[in-house]
């Protein structure tokens, strides 16, 4: 593998994976990230005007001038070393999922501060969570009536799209709760109830456990 290739980041390989489908231009790489990269790797939306650069000096990509009226813009298309790359990344380990909010940071020590600021950062919270499922809204009723752009896809799609609505749904849910819960507190710096608290904990772990009651069920009896 050459050095090239080593440097390579996720976001490089998400660009190739979209490079890999059809060529675009990057204002067209940019609106196509915006319905599926940017709920689960939005960090390469920083990236986007740099990248397919760099995986043009490095081979992986070809850039070509293209006319659009009076003015030119630069399309980008996969080359087979990216292809060939992209095809060896897939099959490797991913790294460990992880969950990054900078709410939570600031509900983590949010006794520094004031009840009237993680308020303020909850309905924040709420207010994007609850945008971002009417944006998904909008692009599931585009497959529902048969306008997705890539029908060939529709398996990966969906699934992917599945958490993506689960895990947004859950935090709209969780950020409704968590004010409802924060009003109730005389201020952020003592406890409040800990057997309510703890309740709290018991029936996580008792809706686990129904969980995996109900899937046992489901299962199939085999002779």
């Amino acid at each position: 593998m050459s050095s090239t290739e080593r440097e390579l980041t996720t976001t490089s390989y998400a660009i190739l994976g979209l490079l890999a489908i059809r060529p675009w231009s990057t204002y067209e790489l940019a609106g196509q990230m915006r319905r599926n990269l940017h709920y689960f790797w939005p960090r390469a939306e920083s990236n986007l005007y740099a990248e397919p650069k760099r995986l043009v000096e490095g081979g992986f990509a070809r850039a070509r001038s293209q006319p659009v009226g009076k003015r030119r813009r630069t399309v980008y298309s996969i080359t087979p070393k990216g292809r060939q790359a992209l095809e060896r990344w897939v099959g490797d380990p991913a790294a460990e999922s992880r969950l990054e909010s900078e709410t939570l940071v600031k509900m983590m020590f949010a006794p520094y501060g004031s009840k009237e600021d993680l308020l303020a950062h909850l309905r924040r919270f709420l207010r994007e969570s609850e945008s971002k499922k009417q944006q998904l809204r909008r692009i599931f009723q585009e497959y529902l009536a048969g306008d997705d752009p890539f029908p060939d896809r529709v398996h990966i799609n969906i699934v992917c799209y599945r958490l993506v609505w689960d895990y947004t749904e859950t935090a709209a849910s969780w950020a409704a709760w968590a004010i409802d819960q924060v009003e109730r507190w005389p201020d952020v710096t003592i406890p409040s109830d800990r057997r309510a608290l703890m309740e709290v904990l018991a029936a996580a772990l008792a809706g686990e456990r129904d969980q995996a009651a109900s899937e046992l069920r489901r299962a199939p009896v085999r002779g």
